[in-house]
């Protein structure tokens, strides 16, 4: 995976299909004038087609405009309701969108960490091994 932007770059995933025969200059445009949007700050645009089996990501980076595709050979990419024009991402759930996860059905793994008090604590010796002197 290619590794776009950092942790203050933002991911916006137009939730109402998109005519994907657009290029560099139609992409700008709908960014610009439909969602409101400015695509030179860096941020990525995401958009799928009304089959839902492919995705263009639109971002600017330092050298000028980059744009993404992706086609599945099987299957659809799983895409929100249009309700709203845009919805929100982190880059972690772009990558997971393009692997072909569905993120709504994903939760965080709870991670078993000892408390304060169990990490101060000093270890014992192992029961089978020798006794320190």
């Amino acid at each position: 995976m290619i590794a776009l932007g950092g942790p203050t770059t933002k991911v916006h995933r137009a939730t109402v299909a998109t005519d994907l025969r657009r290029g560099y200059s139609g992409l700008y445009n709908l960014i610009e004038h439909e969602f409101g949007g400015e695509p030179m700050a860096g941020h990525l645009w995401v958009f799928a087609n009304k089959r839902r089996d492919m995705v263009k990501v639109f971002w600017w980076d330092e050298g000028g405009m980059c744009i993404l595709g992706k086609r599945l050979h099987e299957g659809t990419f799983a895409w929100p309701k249009a309700g709203q024009k845009l919805v929100h991402l982190s880059t972690a759930e772009l990558q997971l969108l393009l692997s072909g996860l569905e993120v709504a059905k994903l939760r965080p793994r709870r991670w078993v960490r000892p408390s304060s008090d169990a990490a101060a604590a000093p270890r014992s010796a192992k029961p089978d091994g020798p006794a320190a002197a």
